[in-house]
């Protein structure tokens, strides 16, 4: 019997003045943040890799106003269950707004799938709850906490989230990218099966991953980031949240999509600024030809992240037709770089070769790409060091890591703004280059080259550092934060 329970929310907002753009962020971020959001009992497996007391997945990476998505749960033993579905940003520095309530909803035990093709585990759950977004929900990073209704009085709650992101197709200053192949990539779920685990090897195209699955802990990162109160929420809350924290605060014009949204350039084409977060690895090939366009058009292009553009991930449909949800690691990035050469002597042979991302992002992948430093000005006249106070050879703490980027390319008018060394297993070198060059119309495009950049803009509620080989980084630094705003601040309002 199917537990379809359609639930329609009503929200309501005040319409900001036509032009008057970031008053879209700035009201939502007036009204009342939620005091109780995060995960407060989770309950991990004898494995590590799931919870399966309770845990869900939702049936898109991304919904747009009107429409709807279906909430898959599974609560093992059988247990009435709520779910509160919390918007992601700054409120007043509490991190989240409550949005609706679901529930309580029967919750059944819902079966582990058998491996297909590729080792892929596919779900075929029956839904839950069937969510239809009201058009007043603002474009975010979405949070459904669920929550195990005791039977007992001495029974005890258990909890983890699902994540989905609502989209939007109104002009914006920034459009934020959520990097959730790179989450799923990763994930484990339901027992050490992810793109890394399958047994001929861990960089090869043989492991396929679905995202009708849910998000287990982030386990793989053991030693990075092993928080469990981020069951069900992939990768955001770790290495992306702190970076849409701080542009809510500040009361930024900013739109959110999924790496799965950005097949054709059109969504990217009515912002001014783009930007790519936190570990965003897998790319479809569709993905760089989409912001390789952006680029030629005028976009400015912020890559706020590391080890990106780095595996090619060509999608396809779950068995009932939803499009983009199945990948698989179809091959390097690189062109004919060595380290693609060499990628596909040693683990191929695979489908596709992607084109040289360097030409994209400034810098490259590079191998060791794992390792942990401190983030080294080299050219502090540079205007994105404008009010900084900064001079060569000044550093930026523990700001390089989990993984990151160098080798810049061979681009008219490239400069290496800042650059060093990064300490693979905090004892061997590896150099890692941050870039910034011209685009063809009066842009930029700005390469961070680490997945950390985020960890120095904002620390909000429910976020724990990271660290990576011995090094870790210190959390909000103010040079971060006004070398973001002087960035952000040129792509909104243009100049040479």
């Amino acid at each position: 019997m199917s537990m379809l329970a359609a639930i329609c929310v009503v929200a309501v907002l005040v319409s900001p003045t036509p032009g008057d753009r970031g008053s879209v962020i700035t009201e939502e971020n007036a009204r009342p943040g939620a005091v109780d959001w995060q995960l407060t009992r989770v309950r991990p497996d004898a494995d590590g890799f799931r919870s399966p007391w309770i845990e869900g997945y939702c049936s898109k990476q991304s919904v747009a106003a009107g429409e709807s998505i279906d909430l898959m749960v599974s609560t093992d033993p059988p247990r009435p269950f709520t779910v509160e579905v919390f918007r992601m940003g700054y409120y007043g520095g509490l991190g989240a707004r409550l949005m609706t309530t679901m529930g309580p909803l029967p919750g059944e035990t819902q079966p582990v799938p058998e491996p297909g093709p590729k080792d892929v585990h596919e779900c075929q759950w029956e839904p839950s709850a069937s969510l239809t977004i009201p058009d007043e929900w603002v474009s975010g990073v979405y949070l459904g906490r669920l929550t195990t209704v005791p039977e007992a009085e001495d029974e005890p709650y258990w909890q983890s989230y699902v994540v989905f992101i609502v989209r939007d197709d109104r002009p914006a200053d920034i459009l934020f990218q959520c990097s959730d192949n790179t989450w799923q990539a990763y994930n484990r779920w339901p027992n050490d099966f992810s793109v890394y685990t399958h047994p001929k090897g861990n960089q090869g195209p043989w492991a396929a991953v679905s995202f009708d699955r849910p998000y287990g802990r982030e386990a793989q990162f053991e030693g990075v980031v092993n928080d469990p109160l981020t069951f069900g929420s992939g990768e955001f809350l770790p290495f992306e949240f702190p970076l849409a924290y701080w542009l809510e605060q500040h009361g930024y014009d900013v739109t959110y999509c999924s790496n799965s949204d950005m097949l054709s350039p059109d969504r990217g084409l009515e912002c001014k600024a783009f930007l790519s977060v936190g570990h965003d690895e897998y790319w479809d090939i569709r993905q760089f030809r989409s912001v390789e366009a952006m680029r030629d058009a005028g976009v400015d292009l912020l890559f706020l992240s590391g080890n990106s553009v780095c595996w090619v991930s060509p999608y396809s449909d779950s068995p009932d037709g939803r499009p983009n949800r199945v990948f698989f690691r179809g091959g390097p990035y690189g062109g004919d770089n060595h380290y693609a050469v060499n990628r596909e002597r040693d683990h191929g042979p695979f489908p596709e070769r992607g084109p040289d991302e360097g030409l994209l992002m400034g810098a490259r992948n590079v191998e060791p790409v794992n390792g942990g430093g401190d983030w080294i000005i080299t050219q502090p006249d540079h205007w994105i060091f404008e009010g900084t106070g900064v001079e060569a050879g000044d550093r930026i703490p523990g700001l390089i890591g989990w993984e990151y980027h160098g080798a810049p390319a061979d681009l008219p008018g490239l400069e290496v703004v800042a650059g060093g060394t990064a300490w693979v297993g905090g004892v061997t070198p590896q150099q890692w280059t941050a870039t910034i060059y011209p685009g063809p119309k009066g842009n930029f495009v700005f390469n961070a080259a680490t997945i950390f950049w985020a960890q120095g803009l904002s620390s909000p509620p429910g976020h724990v550092l990271p660290w990576s080989h011995w090094s870790r980084p210190h959390g909000p630094d103010t040079r971060v934060q006004r070398i973001t705003k002087n960035l952000l601040d040129r792509a909104i309002e243009g100049g040479d």
